[in-house]
């Protein structure tokens, strides 16, 4: 096995953190009344009905949602949060006014690592699983600081391996409310008398002492713990918080992308191709070539071909530019089955791309042949699978390869572009991104996609 150099060691995992299989059991029962839903929509209406869509926004209509609840034993009210959960969670993904089964729910019994990602996206989607109560009246500014100050929360209990009272809790989420008031402190210039006569100087508003319980930190820090408690994150009961096996493993998961260099096997060539670039994910670009053109020169090219774009159509985006990137390899032979999958939305922008390179175009210029729309489509679907399989910075620079000129201009595109994983990648973005106004306006974007509206 080859392994890419680790600049950073790999940290431990929590003492006493289940195996794998242990946690996906867990997250399969977390996520089983989801998993059912969108089982029965799945069997019930079929992928792109109009019955998963009907106002228009892919919610549940009202007759849809009476014939699942009849359907399932529940109520109507217990299948909308369920659909609601799936959603989030990647077992339906929505297009435009319709919605289908994600590609986790197709894993779902096959593979672990399927479920995990899909509790994970539940898990960063925390805020929009269970809303702030409406008749609490806070300060939008105020909720968007303590959704940026949960991570640090999060890490202080799974650091302490136990119970921790909300007193402890509500002082530690202060102090990082503090922190981010401090660093969003602005810069004044303004003119001051001297005895020299007028003179411009800077007038530095003072860092904010420490944040009042005036500020009713306390009921959003209540509303926050309840609200990860709901996604199985912790437990939260007799004043105090206690992260759940999977919240613990989470938490390490996040800090483990951020720390450690992944290992890639090498020796691909027996593996179908899915697999095959599976394993070169991680791989540098000059050793996954190398592989591809080991995997290609093992089996006819035409099969090789169309199995690369069966792993384009997949629903993981990372394999998506993947299968282009061994397309590329592949050369002058792909040109006429990339020319006849230009035609399909979820491949387009790829194709195009592969087509104008294969003619001649320069590839730091390839981009201008996609329309807005396509540019704005490929953005989403390649930050995707950054959040998928990436580390939170990777995101943030993510950012400055969108085509808008501002962040305002993306976000308005990208909540038009209809891709199935648009709430899931501004969710990401929003808990990665290290300004709070700007986590702001994402997070709201992505409440915006989540609910509809405008």
């Amino acid at each position: 096995m080859n392994q890419r150099p680790s600049s950073r060691p790999a940290p431990r995992p929590p003492q006493g953190t289940p195996a794998q299989g242990e946690l996906a059991r867990m997250a399969r029962s977390r996520l089983a009344g989801a998993a059912r839903v969108a089982h029965w929509a799945d069997a019930a209406l079929g992928p792109g009905t109009d019955g998963a869509g009907a106002d228009g926004k892919a919610t549940l209509s009202d007759a849809t949602a009476e014939r699942a609840a009849a359907d399932l034993g529940l109520t109507a009210a217990q299948v909308r949060a369920d659909w609601d959960t799936a959603r989030l969670a990647g077992l339906v993904e929505v297009h435009g006014d319709s919605a289908r089964p994600g590609w986790r729910l197709r894993a779902w019994d096959r593979d672990d690592s399927a479920v995990l990602r899909g509790w994970v996206a539940l898990f960063d989607a925390w805020s929009l699983a269970h809303p702030e109560p409406a008749e609490h009246e806070h300060e939008p500014a105020s909720v968007a600081e303590v959704v940026s100050g949960m991570p640090q929360v999060l890490s202080f209990l799974q650091l302490s391996a136990g119970p921790v009272p909300m007193e402890q809790l509500l002082d530690l989420l202060e102090q990082r409310v503090t922190e981010l008031r401090t660093e969003r402190c602005e810069v004044d210039y303004g003119s001051r008398p001297d005895e020299d006569g007028p003179t411009a100087v800077p007038a530095q508003r003072p860092a904010p002492g420490p944040v009042p319980r005036s500020l009713e930190l306390a009921p959003l820090l209540d509303w926050a713990l309840h609200a990860l408690a709901s996604v199985g994150a912790l437990t939260y009961g007799d004043a105090q918080a206690t992260l759940t096996p999977l919240g613990s493993w989470a938490v390490w998961v996040k800090l483990e992308q951020i720390c450690v260099a992944a290992q890639s096997p090498a020796g691909n060539i027996e593996q179908g191709a899915e697999d095959m670039l599976r394993g070169c994910a991680q791989l540098r670009p000059k050793a996954a070539r190398d592989e591809y053109r080991a995997w290609l020169a093992a089996r006819p090219v035409g099969g090789a071909v169309t199995e690369l774009l069966g792993a384009a159509r997949g629903e993981d985006a990372l394999l998506r530019g993947l299968a282009f990137e061994a397309l590329r390899v592949v050369g002058a032979p792909a040109e006429p089955e990339v020319r006849a999958v230009a035609e399909e939305p979820t491949l387009r922008p790829y194709a195009l791309l592969w087509l104008a390179e294969h003619d001649g175009h320069d590839p730091e210029d390839a981009h201008e042949i996609l329309t807005r729309q396509e540019a704005t489509w490929l953005w989403v679907d390649t930050a995707a699978a950054v959040a998928d399989h990436g580390e939170a910075p990777l995101l943030v620079r993510h950012l400055e390869s969108a085509v808008q000129p501002t962040v305002p201009a993306l976000l308005d595109e990208v909540r038009a572009v209809g891709h199935p994983r648009t709430v899931q990648v501004l969710v990401a973005l929003a808990a990665a991104h290290p300004d709070p106004a700007l986590a702001k306006a994402v997070r709201r974007a992505a409440f915006q996609v989540h609910t509809g509206g405008s």
